[in-house]
């Protein structure tokens, strides 16, 4: 009997509490993420504390840690938001018009430029109620666990073998090329592939220790070795990094393109080959079949498509 009158007492919206808190390991962090007020997520987990008899969260020196207890709840957390919204979205059909759904994407800001600012905006105009969270693809992000765990729903990337345990839509494959100051002496004197490796180059930060990023996997391959002098985890700082230095960016063509007219950059005709950057969205078996994630692979597929057009 205990445990009915338990289970009575913990409802949907306190499921997401504490996933939230516990994922977040933070109340301020989690009422903003939660679109509440601080006192009344304080309040629920206070509720939490008193149904689980344990305190769920302790604090650790400045931060906030979860109890192993606490450890323990996040992925059945996490899998009962997951199961209630197939059960209601997908049983009625997923309508854009009138959905609140929450759509969550990790995605790099190594494409071009106007992908994200033309996804949102597409997203928001075909589903004016829904919600749409950019996370980044970064050092401390663990894309993987995230999609098992439910955090995000699609990753947007370029890899040069994705992870071969995801759902993968192929959306666009661009030439690799060099982006160089105007004044940098390769413009007028060209360079070999000797000078292209001896160069000054920038380089995005790894996504994750020890990590390397698909030019320097495929350097590796031919046993060659690019001079980094500089890395840099904002993508987009990198061109005007570019613009008034010698150092060399080499990513794809597409994303080059975008600054030529705004910055005094030239592109160069990289002197190593390399195979096609190839772009991906990724996604987790939870979601394969959910009518709401096919729709949101759908908005990024043609938002890629007319990017390639122009």
């Amino acid at each position: 009997m205990r445990d009915q009158t338990l289970f009575d007492k913990i409802d949907l919206h306190l499921i997401r509490v504490l996933h939230t808190v516990l994922t977040e390991r933070s109340v301020s962090r989690a009422a903003v993420r939660l679109g509440m007020y601080q006192p009344a997520v304080s309040a629920a987990l206070k509720r939490l504390r008193e149904l689980s008899g344990d305190p769920l969260l302790v604090r650790s020196g400045s931060a906030m840690v979860p109890t192993d207890a606490a450890l323990r709840m996040i992925e059945p957390s996490a899998s009962i938001l997951r199961a209630a919204e197939v059960l209601f979205s997908d049983a009625r059909g997923f309508e854009p018009r009138s959905t609140d759904t929450t759509f969550r994407i990790a995605a790099s800001d190594y494409m071009d430029p106007l992908f994200l600012p033309r996804l949102v905006a597409q997203v928001q105009q075909l589903a004016p109620g829904s919600r749409i969270e950019i996370h980044p693809l970064s050092a401390a992000a663990d894309y993987q666990a995230q999609l098992a765990m439910g955090d995000i729903d699609l990753v947007v990337g370029n890899w040069l073998r994705p992870p071969e345990d995801l759902h993968m839509g192929r959306l666009f494959g661009d030439e690799i090329v060099c982006l160089v100051s105007s004044e940098h002496p390769a413009v007028r004197r060209g360079w070999d592939k000797a000078g292209w490796l001896e160069a000054g180059h920038i380089a995005p930060t790894p996504t994750h220790p020890g990590a390397r990023g698909i030019i320097d996997e495929h350097l590796a391959t031919l046993g060659l070795r690019r001079n980094i002098t500089a890395r840099c985890p904002h993508f987009g700082l990198i061109p005007a990094m570019v613009a008034s230095s010698l150092l060399v960016l080499t990513t794809g063509r597409h994303y080059c393109e975008r600054f030529v007219d705004q910055l005094p950059v030239k592109i160069l005709k990289c002197p190593v080959e390399f195979p096609r950057m190839m772009y991906y969205q990724l996604w987790h078996e939870r979601t394969h079949a959910s009518g709401a994630a096919r729709w949101l692979r759908e908005q990024v597929k043609s938002v890629a498509a007319t990017l390639q057009k122009q």
